[in-house]
């Protein structure tokens, strides 16, 4: 027997979770479903854990608009839920001389994106702050913080559920068609289940484009290439030697490679940015060689031995031309023709900072005519 539902979310990271709940909030009868054991394994669960401000992205993406956006929504989320962060601020800092024309761009892009609240800090503004801090200068940023995205997505279970939405774990998608009145959707784990949605949120995150592809009726040339970008992660052995979160000038592919804490204060670093074909989460110790050499840039008393690998997690990253930044891709039917259907491709950082705003986003494409 086929079952009929209002709206399927396929994927419970935290985005999946945010706008399965937004979902279920709004009336709709609501279904998330999830491959893994748990919620949040992959991208949600091996991140940062940083509440991001919104000062890098380009005017008018969808990536800077949302990030401003979700941010006070997740503070004030935070607030509301009793889920622990901290407005600890971040320090953007130029190491270089030839590196204060960059962060003088990042302040002028933040304040188009409406980040108001940076100031500008000279080397010893900054070392008055930070005194194991070396730069030349410095961006603060108050408005960034870190927060608990476990707890977060527990919250976020929590209101689904509350509003009578129902998570199913070891549940992937096997494959989809498109019919005249919804989508079809064979459900594959413990208890397989073909259903009919009329609105079908594909929050697959690492999975999404793979996800997209079995989808029969979806055109294949709507579907963007991907690729992964892990990220590395190593932690200090020791105390922190910083009260704020220190990134460097960004690179190509991320925001370099920078200092967060953790909620209890333990330093960790990274992430970096190496390109990969498959899922693999294995730090390799090696790798630790060239952070000593990008950490001690701008915290040169690092020690020798201090950092030990800490953990891995993956981006996934859009396919986009040498230059050029990828945007979040939300695609809806005025980009593929499948009315109820809504795909979300590359929704790497700042996706847990956005994702009450996401939701939002979601749930207004799912409704559109």
């Amino acid at each position: 027997m086929t079952d009929r539902i209002d709206c399927v979310v396929i994927g419970a990271g935290v985005v999946g979770l945010a706008v399965a709940r937004a979902c279920a909030r709004a009336g709709l009868e609501t279904l998330a479903l999830e491959a893994e054991s748990a919620v949040g394994t992959a991208t949600s669960a091996r991140n940062s854990e940083v509440i991001h401000a919104g000062l890098y992205y380009p005017r008018g993406s969808l990536k800077a608009r949302l990030c401003v956006q979700g941010r006070q929504a997740l503070y004030d989320y935070c607030a509301s839920h009793g889920i622990a962060h901290r407005r600890c601020g971040k320090l953007i800092v130029a190491t270089r001389d030839e590196q204060t024309d960059a962060l003088r761009r990042i302040g002028a892009a933040a304040e188009t994106n409406g980040v108001h609240d940076l100031r500008w800090l000279d080397a010893g503004q900054a070392r008055t702050r930070e005194p194991a801090l070396r730069c030349v200068a410095a961006l603060e940023s108050p408005s960034t913080g870190i927060i608990d995205s476990h707890g977060l997505m527990l919250a976020l279970r929590g209101d689904l559920e509350s509003a009578g939405g129902l998570l199913a774990l070891r549940s992937p998608v096997l494959s989809g068609r498109v019919l005249r009145d919804g989508i079809l959707l064979r459900v594959g784990g413990d208890e397989p289940m073909e259903l009919i949605a009329r609105h079908v949120a594909n929050c697959a995150g690492l999975h999404a484009q793979a996800v997209a592809a079995t989808i029969d009726g979806l055109p294949s040339a709507s579907i963007p290439p991907g690729r992964y970008a892990k990220g590395n992660y190593y932690a200090l052995s020791g105390k922190a030697p910083f009260s704020r979160l220190i990134y460097p000038v960004p690179e190509p592919g991320g925001l370099g490679v920078h200092l967060t804490l953790d909620l209890d204060g333990q330093a960790r670093f990274g992430p970096d940015v190496e390109w990969i074909d498959a899922l693999d989460y294995t730090v390799d110790p090696a790798r630790a060689d060239g952070f000593y050499t990008a950490i001690r840039r701008y915290w040169p008393d690092l020690r020798d031995g201090a950092l030990r690998p800490g953990y891995a997690g993956i981006r996934p990253k859009l396919a986009v031309p040498a230059g050029q930044d990828a945007d979040f891709v939300i695609q809806d039917a005025r980009a593929h023709g499948v009315p109820g259907l809504v795909n979300l491709y590359g929704i790497e950082s700042p996706g847990l900072t956005a994702c009450l705003a996401i939701a939002g986003e979601v749930m207004r494409r799912l409704e559109a005519p």
